[in-house]
């Protein structure tokens, strides 16, 4: 599986990037692996994905070259397993909040998994301002690749839209309190991971985060109204 070619890079030091098709299409999820991207987010917590186009498109993207990194809807332990089970290289668990849900979460992995549990990628996803004020507890739980701050959710339950408009900066305190995550975990030795654009990104990498998470809906606006300004519309 290459969860295990993931984190293998990340230990080096190098960065990662995982791009979210926002479609269930493989032939679209293994175009972006050609293009460039690390990794596939297969997102079956807003997304229509089945656990049928889960197997079926993560054996395309491993064939790509790249990882598929399954958003399950829920922490439920017989989802997590199923979709390990139909082949995910990874999970990217939404509203980890306690160090007892993250440690639940790597012993689904595992007992899902016993033979070969460290060749998927766990992501925990930090999305609240408890899991931040209590980021010390997440950090200290063994098995967790990756901690995840999640600036969408973490805006909406700081009382702010979940984006900004398109080209504008996200609220400075979400942003502060984004930092300080990164901060403690990287002073932890752990790798952190965020929501970037594309301007965003060059700002978080110098603060040390290590897995890019990137929307391609972004790449298609632009060109698109670049073909627009050109034809005078």
């Amino acid at each position: 599986m290459n969860g295990a070619k993931l984190r293998e890079r990340l230990a080096k030091g190098e960065a990662v990037t995982m791009l979210t098709p926002h479609h269930a299409s493989s032939g679209l999820a293994v175009r972006l692996v050609e293009l460039g991207a690390d990794a596939i987010f297969v997102d079956c917590e807003h997304g229509t994905w089945s656990f049928e186009d889960v197997r079926v498109t993560a054996q395309a993207i491993r064939g790509a070259g790249g990882a598929a990194i399954v958003r399950p809807h829920s922490h439920e332990r017989p989802v997590l397993i199923r979709y390990l089970n139909a082949g995910a290289d990874g999970l990217m668990v939404p509203m980890v909040d306690t160090a007892d849900q993250a440690r639940a979460i790597v012993d689904a992995v595992r007992y899902a998994c016993p033979a070969d549990h460290e060749k998927r990628l766990i992501i925990a996803m930090i999305e609240t301002p408890r899991a931040i004020d209590d980021i010390d507890s997440l950090l200290a739980v063994e098995g967790i690749d990756v901690l995840f701050i999640g600036p969408g959710d973490l805006s909406q339950n700081m009382g702010y839209p979940p984006a900004p408009p398109f080209g504008e900066p996200r609220p400075q305190a979400v942003v502060e309190r984004v930092d300080l995550a990164v901060r403690k975990i990287r002073a932890a030795g752990k790798i952190a991971g965020t929501l970037v654009t594309s301007d965003e990104l060059p700002f978080w990498r110098d603060r040390g985060v290590k897995y890019f998470y990137i929307h391609s809906d972004p790449f298609l606006r632009i060109g698109l109204a670049g073909i627009k300004t050109l034809l005078g519309r």
